[in-house]
C-alpha cells in the first residue's frame, strides 16, 4: 500500500519483504535504520528469504532506497538511525555482493530443479502425481458463484473495510490503536483477546482479514497515509456470476493467510506452505483425507523439509487446524466429521494455484456445463481421440439440431480464429440432414457462409447457393492460418505441398478476399517461401491487399 502512492517505481513485493524482515530481526522500530543492520539484511536475510532473485537483482536496492528517502523526507527516520547519505553509500557498497548473491540463487534454482520442495506449499514434487490424475471436471461457474457468495471471510473482509469507510487514517506502527481494534473486531464478528499486550499485536486473524480486504481490492491505500473502502464494496455478493469469481479469484492466494505465525521467525518459516500443502494433498486423494492422518503426513514433511520443523508443529499446538479452518471460510472446504474435504470452489482455486505453478493437469469444464465454444476450444488441444470422446459426450446431451445451432454459433464468436471455425464445420458436417437449418442460419455469417454453402450443396438442399470461387479461396485461407499457427516449417511444407504453380495462381486473387489474415498470411509467404518467383508474387498480393484496404481518398 505504501509503494503504489509513494514509490509508484518500486515494486512492493520487493521493499515490503525488506521492510519487514529489517523490522523482525534487526529492530522493534520501523524508523530505526543503521548501516550494520542494512548490510546484515540485505547479504545475509534477504538471500535467505528472497522469492524473486532474478527481480531482486534488478530491483531491490532502487525499492529500499526508495523507502528510506521517504523515510527520511517524513520525518519518519528516527534518531539514532544513520543518515540517509550514509544508509545510501551503504546500498552503493553492497550492491555487487548483493546482485553476486542473486545470481548465485538464479544458478542454484536452475541446477537444482530436482531438489526437494523450499517449503510445504511448493507443488513440483508433486508435478508426476497431478499430471497422472484422470480428468477433474470443474463445475459451471452458476455453482462456483454461489459458494462463492457465502464465503464468511469475504463477507467479513466487506465489512471491516465498510467500517474503514473514507479516508481513514492509518498509523506508523500500528494500522490502527487498540480503540480503533476494538471497533474493528466488533464490525467483523471476532472476539477481544485476553493479553497483557497492546491489543494491535494480539489479533493476526484481524489483520489477516486486513490483507484479504485489500487483496479483493475493498480496500485501497489513499493520499497522506490513509486508506478508504471502494465504491462497490458494498454491493458484495455481487449479481453477476462472473464478477463474483472474479473477485474471489483475486483474494485466492490469501489461503497462506491460513499458515501458522508464531513468535518466532524461523518456526513461522519452518511451517510456511502448510494451507497450500493441504490443498495439493487433498486434490490428489480425490477431495477428501482424514484429518488426524493428513495431520500425520503433514508433521512428517514438516520434519523432513526443515530441521525446525518438528519443533515448529509442535510449537503451534495445531497448525492444521488454523489452515482449515481459513480455507472452510474462503469456501475452499468442508469438514464432516473427522475428515476434510475440498469444495468445487476449493477445486476450482486449487487447480488456479496449479496452473499458476506451471504445472500441467488435466481439468475439464463438467461435460453437462460446458459452452460449445468451450468444447472447441478443448479439443483443439487433445489427441484426436480424447477430442472424439468429448464431443460425443457433449452432443449425447442435445439433440442434433441444437448441437449444430450452438457449434456453429461459438465459430462466429471470434471471427478470427480459424481453427475453431473448421472445427465447428467438421462437426456439424457429420450431423446430416438434422444440421440444415443451422448451416441456413449461418450463411448470414460471412465467415460460415463459405462453409454452409458447401455442406448444403453437397446435402443437395433445394434453392442453397452453389459455393462461389471466393467461397473456396476463403476455405484455403483457414486452412493456411491454421498451418501458420503450427509452425514455420509445417506452413512452408502445407505450401509446396500444393506446387509453386498453383500458389501463384491462388496469389493472384486471394489477396481480394476480406479474410481477417490476408494480410499476414501474404506476408508470411513472401518471407518463407524458398521459390523466389512465389515470395516476389506474395510480396505483389500484400500491397494490393494493403492499398485495397486503405480509404478512398
Amino acid at each position: 500500500m505504501w509503494a503504489r502512492v509513494n514509490a509508484p517505481d518500486s515494486d512492493p513485493e520487493l521493499v515490503g519483504p525488506a521492510a519487514l524482515w529489517h523490522r523482525l530481526a534487526f529492530s522493534q522500530d520501523l524508523g530505526t535504520w543503521k548501516r550494520a543492520d542494512l548490510r546484515n539484511l540485505l547479504l545475509d536475510r534477504m538471500p535467505k528469504v528472497v522469492e524473486d532473485p532474478d527481480a531482486a537483482a534488478d530491483g531491490m536496492l532502487p525499492a529500499v532506497d526508495a523507502y528510506l528517502t521517504f523515510l527520511s523526507q517524513t520525518g519518519r527516520l528516527a534518531k539514532g538511525s544513520d543518515s540517509l547519505a550514509d544508509l545510501q553509500a551503504e546500498l552503493d557498497d553492497v550492491e555487487d555482493e548483493f546482485v553476486e548473491l542473486m545470481e548465485d540463487l538464479i544458478e542454484d534454482d536452475e541446477d537444482d530443479d530436482d531438489e526437494e520442495a523450499g517449503d510445504l506449499g511448493d507443488f513440483e514434487p508433486f508435478a508426476d502425481e497431478l499430471a497422472e490424475l484422470d480428468t477433474i471436471r470443474l463445475r459451471p461457474d452458476s455453482e462456483l458463484a454461489a459458494l462463492a457468495r457465502t464465503a464468511p471471510l469475504v463477507a467479513k473482509a466487506r465489512d471491516l473495510a465498510l467500517w474503514v469507510g473514507s479516508g481513514r487514517r492509518v498509523g506508523e506502527d500500528t494500522l490502527l490503536s487498540d480503540a480503533e481494534v476494538e471497533e474493528a473486531l466488533r464490525a467483523v464478528g471476532l472476539p477481544r483477546p485476553e493479553t497483557d499486550r497492546p491489543l494491535a499485536e494480539s489479533v493476526p486473524h484481524l489483520w489477516n482479514i486486513w490483507n484479504l480486504a485489500v487483496d479483493l481490492e475493498f480496500l485501497e491505500p489513499g493520499e497522506g497515509g490513509t486508506v478508504h473502502v471502494q465504491d462497490d464494496t458494498s454491493d458484495w455478493p455481487f449479481d453477476d456470476d462472473e464478477d463474483v469469481l472474479d473477485a474471489w479469484m483475486l483474494g485466492l492466494h490469501s489461503v497462506d493467510y491460513g499458515d501458522p505465525e508464531l513468535s518466532d521467525e524461523d518456526l513461522t518459516m519452518a511451517l510456511a506452505g502448510l494451507t497450500r500443502g493441504v490443498l495439493v494433498r487433498l486434490l490428489l486423494a480425490g477431495g477428501s483425507r482424514e484429518i488426524d492422518d493428513l495431520g500425520r503426513e503433514l508433521a512428517e514433511a514438516a520434519a523432513d523439509l526443515d530441521e525446525l520443523g518438528a519443533e515448529a508443529w509442535e510449537a503451534a499446538g495445531d497448525p492444521l487446524a488454523g489452515a482449515i479452518d481459513w480455507l472452510v471460510g474462503y469456501g475452499m472446504a468442508e469438514v464432516e466429521g473427522d475428515a476434510v474435504r475440498l469444495t468445487p470452489l476449493g477445486t476450482e482455486g486449487v487447480i488456479h494455484l496449479v496452473d499458476d505453478a506451471d504445472i500441467e493437469i488435466d481439468a475439464r469444464p463438467a461435460i453437462e456445463s460446458m459452452t460449445a465454444h468451450e468444447l472447441l476450444a478443448l479439443s483443439a488441444e487433445l489427441p484426436e481421440d480424447e477430442a472424439d470422446a468429448e464431443f460425443a459426450a457433449w452432443m449425447r446431451l442435445r439433440e442434433p439440431a441444437k448441437a449444430a445451432e450452438e457449434l456453429l454459433e461459438a465459430a462466429v464468436e471470434d471471427e478470427n480464429d480459424a481453427l475453431i471455425r473448421v472445427q465447428a464445420a467438421s462437426v456439424v458436417g457429420t450431423l446430416g440432414e438434422a444440421a440444415v437449418p443451422a448451416w441456413q442460419e449461418a450463411l448470414k455469417q460471412p465467415s460460415l457462409r463459405p462453409y454452409a454453402a458447401t455442406h448444403l450443396s453437397q446435402l443437395g438442399v433445394e434453392g442453397a447457393p452453389e459455393p462461389t470461387q471466393d467461397d473456396t479461396h476463403w476455405l484455403i485461407l483457414d486452412m493456411w492460418t491454421i498451418s501458420a499457427g503450427l509452425g514455420r516449417s509445417e506452413f512452408v511444407s502445407s505450401l509446396q505441398d500444393i506446387g509453386p504453380e498453383m500458389v501463384n495462381e491462388l496469389l493472384d486473387v486471394i489477396w481480394k478476399i476480406p479474410h481477417g489474415h490476408v494480410e499476414e498470411l501474404l506476408d508470411l509467404i513472401s518471407q518463407v517461401h524458398p521459390d523466389k518467383q512465389v515470395a516476389k508474387a506474395a510480396k505483389r498480393a500484400l500491397f494490393k491487399a494493403r492499398s485495397a484496404g486503405q480509404p478512398a481518398r
